[in-house]
């Protein structure tokens, strides 16, 4: 059985830094790239975007279960309990904090499309800072990938 919950641990980090990664860093930038309407190309990311949150939060609730029965009270001196955590956070600020004002902000400027109106420059501040914490939040997640890689992590 440790086995396997070992196995989920490696699989949980893959899945969430590979995931944030794939989507924040490939997908999304392809999107805008490919799509003349740059309205659905943001809608398309936000919902991949929505997915990786709910994805992060599920791998990383599985990684703090894990290191705490691994290491029980230690486990708070364990570089990736709080590089975990710290990525929980991050998480939830950016898609239970960060995206309701963003989603606000749009149904606010209906019927015109946000970034035409008078609501864009707040619109791009929020989506900054949206940006900076998922850029964040992917920089701990290589840090987590490097430490998993080396062992240290369990």
């Amino acid at each position: 059985m440790r086995q396997l919950a070992s196995a989920l641990y490696s699989i949980a980090v893959a899945v969430w830094v590979g995931g944030l990664l794939a989507i924040g860093f490939i997908a999304a930038p392809v999107l805008f790239a490919q799509l003349a309407d740059r309205a659905m190309a943001g809608n398309l990311a936000g919902a991949m975007f929505t997915v990786t949150a709910w994805v992060g939060l599920a791998c990383g609730s599985y990684l703090i279960l894990f290191v705490m029965f691994a290491k029980g009270w230690r486990s708070v001196q364990s570089g990736v309990f709080w590089i975990v955590l710290l990525m929980l956070a991050l998480t939830a600020a950016g898609h239970f904090g960060v995206q309701p004002i963003l989603e606000q902000l749009k149904a606010d400027a209906l019927p015109r499309r946000v970034m035409e109106s008078a609501l864009r420059e707040r619109f791009t501040t929020w989506h900054g800072v949206s940006s900076a914490l998922y850029l964040a939040q992917s920089l701990l997640g290589i840090a987590l990938a490097i430490l998993q890689e080396r062992g240290r992590g369990r």
